[in-house]
Order: structure tokens, then C-alpha cells, then sequence
């Protein structure tokens, strides 16, 4: 369960990640409350996952689903490039998270 716990963290840290553009410096009240809804909700969900899993893969993988998404919703949301370079980095990041997975 507790993998499930941070999957979904790391989604929500997604969330507020993205979400901090869109609140446009925390002068637009709906992104702004939404932004922090999902920074609370991913930090509570983190929390509970490290009940039972090591806090430097918690924290390692929290951060690597969060830096992924955030990435690629960069290139597909907000136009950021898309490089070779770019996207092998992303995947290599990926690859340390199924490593991480895989020996816990």
C-alpha cells in the first residue's frame, strides 16, 4: 500500500508543480488554492508511505515522479523543449525510479 501512497504523492507533486505556473506569482486565487490543496495532499501522502518504506527511496522516488511529470507536461503543456538530450535524461531519471523500486 504504501507504494500506492507514493505514486500518488509524487502525481499531486506533479500537480503543484505545474500548478505554481499557473497561479502566476500566487495572484490568481483558484490556481493559487489548488496549487496548495495538492502540495498538502502530496506531503500527507508521502508522509504516510514513509510508515513503512526507507525515507531516502521515499524521498528519491517521490522526487523522480514529480521531476518526470513535471518534464513532460513542461514539453506538452507549456512548449518546452523536447531535445534528444533532453528526453534521454528524463528516461535515465525513470530507470533510477524502477531501480529504486526493484531493490526496496
Amino acid at each position: 500500500m504504501s507504494w500506492i501512497f507514493l505514486f500518488f504523492a509524487g502525481l499531486f507533486e506533479i500537480g503543484w508543480a505545474i500548478g505554481l505556473k499557473y497561479t502566476d506569482g500566487f495572484s490568481r486565487p483558484l490556481p493559487t488554492l489548488l496549487t496548495i490543496a495538492s502540495m498538502i495532499v502530496s506531503l500527507g501522502l508521502l508522509g504516510l508511505a514513509l510508515k513503512t518504506l526507507p525515507v531516502g527511496t521515499a524521498y528519491a522516488v517521490w522526487t523522480g515522479i514529480g521531476t518526470v511529470g513535471t518534464a513532460l507536461l513542461g514539453i506538452w503543456l507549456l512548449g518546452e523543449p523536447a531535445t534528444a538530450v533532453r528526453l534521454a535524461c528524463i528516461g535515465l531519471i525513470v530507470c533510477g525510479i524502477v531501480g529504486l523500486k526493484l531493490v526496496a
